[in-house]
């Protein structure tokens, strides 16, 4: 089956958003976890490499899905393939 250009076009965009967004999520999981030890100052009265392990990331992916989830309702309503509510 032969996409249409305009089924590549949303097709890119959805693998784009997703690229960047896994990219985040690595950056967060395991680069900053990585140098948490490193990051030897306060934040909020905790360890830094403390706060960002247990409330940090967390946030970080709660804000992924968010944006994830907006991101791709306005793409489907531009490409006319939003679900009936």
């Amino acid at each position: 089956m032969e996409l249409t250009q305009k089924h590549q076009e949303y097709w890119s965009k959805n693998l784009r958003v997703t690229a960047i967004l896994l990219a985040i999520w690595f950056v967060v999981t395991f680069v900053v976890s990585y140098f948490a030890r490193d990051l030897s100052f306060n934040f909020f009265g905790w360890p830094f490499s403390f706060w960002m392990g247990a409330q940090g990331a967390l946030v970080v992916y709660v804000g992924i899905i968010w944006f994830y989830a907006s991101y791709m309702n306005k793409l489907d309503q531009e490409y006319g393939v939003a679900e009936e509510e």
